[in-house]
């Protein structure tokens, strides 16, 4: 009698389980992954829009005899003629906090010279948008909340809550 070897073709239900769960899993470290780098980039671009924000207001005092700009009348001043001169935008990379439906452009939060702002409890969400601006101060690098200590009448210190956790503070 002649016998014929069936030959299988095709997958096991077995080998189609694995191939489906191999992909499961690669999709779920990206989608996992996506947002932390999403994260660490807008984050990025806030490092770069204080650095700009140093760089306007350093032409900011060198056209005014080194001073810088007084009292938020003099500070919402140098926003306008410098950091939006132009049409150009300053706005946080997140768009509009909660509870502004307006405008994502970043809001200057003025302190008074010697009295600043404490950041060490507070969140992202209740500090997006904000740049905190310390004049007569500079950044105090071995405080995790970045608080600025007092160091003269030209010196200013900036200072923005990063949505990954810690404080930015750059001064001049």
């Amino acid at each position: 009698m002649n016998q014929q070897i069936k030959q299988r073709t095709g997958f096991t239900i077995i080998e189609v389980v694995l191939v489906l769960a191999i992909a499961g899993l690669i999709f779920m470290m990206v989608f996992i992954a996506l947002p932390a780098l999403q994260r660490t980039q807008r984050d990025m671009q806030r490092k770069d829009d204080l650095a700009r924000m140093m760089t306007e207001l350093t032409h900011y005092t060198s056209n005014n005899r080194g001073s810088l700009p007084n009292g938020t009348s003099g500070w919402n001043s140098f926003e306008t003629s410098y950091l939006l001169a132009n049409n150009d935008t300053f706005v946080d990379p997140a768009g509009a906090a909660s509870g502004q439906s307006v405008t994502d452009r970043y809001n200057l939060k003025i302190d008074s010279s010697g009295t600043y702002t404490d950041l060490t409890s507070t969140s992202f969400s209740d500090a997006q948008n904000m740049i905190y601006v310390a004049p007569g101060a500079i950044c105090n690098a071995s405080d995790s909340a970045a608080s600025p200590t007092y160091s003269g009448q030209r010196k200013v210190a900036i200072r923005m809550v990063l949505e990954g956790g810690g404080v930015s503070c750059q001064n001049n």
